[in-house]
């Protein structure tokens, strides 16, 4: 299994260093809120456009070698940006640096994750009814990465723009050659017709139209990832202008959380062997609406960090009944395509999450995040409600 955790674990500090260490570098240099937000929604719009491609190209060509392209493409990009900042480290040069570093990385870093992704669930196929262990155990690294990935960020950017650059660009070098070592996953046959660009997306489409079980968890945790993605496209502003912190506290929400996502995924993996996905699932669903809901609320930076962490882990806890959920049911032969279309539809909240930062006085943020909050719950109680019963989730 180390061909598979090992270059996951290169990626995921990769990805969660450029995630959310590029809207921090937005604010450090333009000092703009507005941009702040346009660039987080700059950093999704070019993931979502990009799963047209990547996971028909995945099915197509291996997990393996897109993740390796992918990886070294993310690291070339970073350093030309990196010597950018070096030589004009403000002004209109390093805005239009930072904001095309949001766009790119986005889009590389879409395929990266698409590809371990598919890597990752067919190493769950051949653990069997371990799968959901397989699974944990990946969520564990992308938790660890996140709790590592922000507050080092947060402390290279004290330092300066480059030598956080520097660091991802390091990282990412060592995912491309990692990626090499990574076994090879299904690919279509080369006489199989191309079509066009969305015909993967389409049949991904068709593929979750056909899983019920899948369709409505991943309905309930879109409506979910509205909240948790204005949070972190908030989260510079709230921290650093509302609560009057640091870029560093910036990262400390993260690595919290991410720790508290490390405990959850543990508690998860072992509740999952003797409950079953269903009670699980609806207990964190539960959690996790709660403690947005107080994060809203939160009057201090302390009671901030604390809902979000409780929020991000029981968020974990439902990425583990997803990815079981969708290693068991989608076929092995459409998974990057299905992959691909069931992260698009979960991930369309966030560059309107971005657009709703970059829209809202700092001041009526507290406002938005209640009402995704309240939207949040609705979602995942109308999915869980109906998942009650069904066959795919009672064990």
């Amino acid at each position: 299994m180390s061909s598979i955790y090992l270059p996951r674990t290169a990626d995921a500090l990769a990805f969660a260093m450029s995630t959310y260490g590029i809207p921090l570098l937005v604010l450090s240099t333009t000092r703009s809120a507005a941009l702040t937000g346009a660039a987080f929604t700059l950093e999704w719009i070019p993931r979502l456009a990009a799963f047209g491609w990547a996971g028909s190209i995945v099915d197509r060509r291996g997990a393996s070698v897109v993740f390796h392209l992918a990886s070294l493409g993310r690291a070339l990009v970073l350093a030309v940006g990196g010597i950018l900042l070096h030589l004009y480290p403000s002004g209109a040069v390093a805005s239009v640096t930072v904001m095309v570093l949001a766009a790119a990385t986005g889009v590389l870093t879409q395929f990266s994750y698409v590809a371990v992704e598919t890597a990752g669930a067919a190493a769950g196929r051949r653990a069997g009814p371990r799968a959901h262990r397989v699974q944990a155990v990946l969520l564990g690294i992308d938790q660890t990465a996140t709790l590592a990935g922000p507050a080092l960020a947060g402390m290279l950017l004290l330092a300066g723009p480059p030598s956080m650059l520097a660091v991802v660009t390091g990282f990412s070098l060592l995912a491309a050659l990692l990626a090499l070592r990574t076994p090879p996953s299904p690919v279509l046959p080369a006489r199989a017709p191309k079509g066009r660009p969305g015909a993967g997306l389409v049949t991904g489409w068709r593929t979750i139209r056909a899983l019920p079980a899948l369709g409505w968890l991943v309905a309930g945790l879109t409506l979910s990832n509205l909240a948790t993605g204005l949070l972190q496209a908030a989260g510079p502003v709230i921290v650093v202008q509302h609560f009057g912190q640091s870029t560093t506290a910036v990262g400390l929400v993260w690595s919290a959380a991410a720790a508290a996502t490390l405990v959850a995924v543990t508690i998860c993996r072992f509740a999952l062997d003797r409950l079953g996905l269903w009670p699980v699932g609806a207990a964190c669903s539960g959690i996790a609406s709660l403690a947005c809901l107080a994060a809203a609320l939160a009057p201090d930076y302390l009671s901030y960090l604390v809902m979000v962490a409780v929020l991000m882990a029981a968020d974990g806890g439902l990425a583990v009944v997803l990815r079981t959920l969708r290693s068991r049911l989608i076929p092995p032969e459409a998974f990057g395509s299905t992959l691909s279309a069931t992260i698009l539809i979960l991930l369309l909240p966030f560059p309107l999450a971005g657009v709703l930062t970059a829209l809202t006085p700092p001041d009526a943020l507290g406002h938005v995040i209640t009402a995704c909050a309240a939207l949040q719950t609705l979602g995942l109680f109308c999915a869980f409600a109906r998942l009650r019963t069904d066959p795919a989730l009672r064990t």
